[in-house]
C-alpha cells in the first residue's frame, strides 16, 4: 500500500492567519505537502498560486463557488432556478484550478430551498443536479479536470443539504455516467448519516476518486485550540502518494 500523504484544508486550519496566502504557507512550514481551499475566490489565483508554489504545496482541491451567502446557498448544482448562475460558477472555479494546478472541483449541489419539503422537490432537484453535472463533466474535461460530489450530513452540519449520503450520491453519479465525475469520500458525514463504515467503504470505494478520501472530527486526535474550528476538528484529507 502507498503511503499516505495530508492535504491541509486551509479553509478551516491556521484560523488566526487572515489571509490565505499565509494559511497556505503556514501548510507548509508545518510539514505539509498538499492543501485544500473550500472557497479561493476571495484571493486572486495568482497570489494563491504563488504562497502554493513558495511552500512546497500541490493544491488538490477547490470548491465550486456557494451562490448568495446572505440568502443562505451553499452551492448551486441541484438548485431549480440557479443554474446559469451554477455555470458562471463553475466557469470561476475552472478559471482558479487551472491556475493552481489543482485537479479536482467539488461540485457542490446545495441546499433545498427554504420552507419547501425535501420529499416533494427531490425530482425536480436531482433532473436540475444531472444537467448541470452533464454540463460539468464536458466543461471539466477539455481541461483534463475531475468533478467531485460530497455528501454532506442533514443531521449536524447542514439540515437542508441536498445530497446527503452516499447512497444518493452513487446513485446521482450512476444516471450521470461521466468518467470523470467521481465520488468525495468524507467519512465524518458519512457516519453521522449511515455508520457502518466498512460495509459503505467496501461498496463505494470503486467510484471514490483517488486521493479523496477524508477523514476528520472521528478519530480522537489531539489538535491545537488554533486549529479548531466551531463545529469541530477539520484535519485533512488523504492523499493517496
Amino acid at each position: 500500500m502507498a503511503p499516505l500523504r495530508f492535504s491541509a484544508n486551509v479553509s478551516w486550519l491556521f484560523p488566526e492567519l487572515a489571509s490565505l496566502p499565509a494559511r497556505l504557507r503556514a501548510a507548509g512550514s508545518s510539514g505539509f505537502q498538499a492543501a485544500e481551499i473550500g472557497w479561493p475566490y476571495a484571493e486572486p489565483p495568482e497570489a494563491l498560486a504563488r504562497a502554493a508554489r513558495e511552500a512546497g504545496l500541490q493544491l488538490v482541491l477547490i470548491n465550486t463557488p456557494p451562490g448568495d451567502r446572505e440568502k443562505g446557498e451553499m452551492g448551486l448544482g441541484a438548485v431549480p432556478g440557479r443554474q446559469a448562475a451554477f455555470r458562471e460558477g463553475l466557469e470561476q472555479a475552472v478559471l482558479y484550478a487551472k491556475a493552481l494546478g489543482c485537479p479536482r472541483i467539488h461540485l457542490m449541489a446545495g441546499r433545498v430551498p427554504q420552507g419547501a419539503d425535501r420529499a416533494a422537490v427531490r425530482g425536480e432537484m436531482e433532473t436540475v443536479f444531472l444537467e448541470n453535472l452533464r454540463h460539468a463533466a464536458g466543461v471539466l474535461a477539455q481541461e483534463n479536470l475531475v468533478g467531485l460530489l460530497e455528501p454532506i450530513n442533514t443531521r449536524v452540519t447542514d439540515p437542508r443539504y441536498f445530497l446527503d449520503t452516499p447512497q444518493q450520491a452513487a446513485a446521482i453519479l450512476q444516471k450521470a455516467g461521466r468518467p470523470n465525475l467521481q465520488l468525495q469520500m468524507d467519512m465524518f458525514h458519512w457516519q453521522i448519516m449511515d455508520g457502518n463504515l466498512t460495509e459503505n467503504i467496501r461498496q463505494f470505494l470503486p467510484i471514490v476518486a483517488a486521493g479523496r478520501r477524508r477523514l476528520q472530527r472521528l478519530c480522537g486526535l489531539r489538535v491545537p485550540a488554533s486549529r479548531r474550528h466551531g463545529r469541530g476538528l477539520e484535519l485533512a484529507a488523504f492523499v493517496l502518494g
